[in-house]
């Protein structure tokens, strides 16, 4: 299989509510808006991938989804979406792994881990050498 384009695809119980969170509070860039003006689906872009957020679903996200995003500074941003309001889970923390972890939810439950990879981690060093 070749994948050409991919995104992650969310049917929040509040559509307009998750798109606040998405827009005003991680403050994601909008790729595009489609549908019905007074309820638009919106697609954010999302590093390599986009995230859309339309449509309605039927209960809590539950355990799953997660969204994994990678910052620069997981302690700017802790500071910029606590101020933002955004439900901070747990602290920015180093792991066992390495990475410098920070979890929050958005409106409808679902994890989201703002992850920033350490100078000298593995994740950053060319795989060629």
């Amino acid at each position: 299989m070749e994948v050409l384009s991919s995104r992650v695809l969310l049917r929040p119980d509040d559509p307009e509510r998750s798109r606040r969170f998405y827009r005003d509070v991680l403050g994601l860039a909008v790729y595009r808006e489609f549908g019905p003006v007074d309820s638009p689906g919106v697609v954010f872009f999302l590093g390599s991938g986009f995230l859309e957020v339309s449509g309605r679903g039927g209960g809590k996200a539950g355990p799953s989804p997660m969204l994994w995003l990678q910052v620069r500074d997981v302690r700017a941003e802790h500071g910029r979406l606590a101020a933002a309001g955004a439900r901070i889970v747990r602290e920015p923390r180093e792991e066992p792994w390495g990475l410098v972890e920070m979890w929050i939810e958005d409106p409808d439950g679902v994890k989201i881990v703002i992850v920033e990879v350490p100078e000298g981690h593995p994740l950053r060093r060319d795989p060629r050498s």
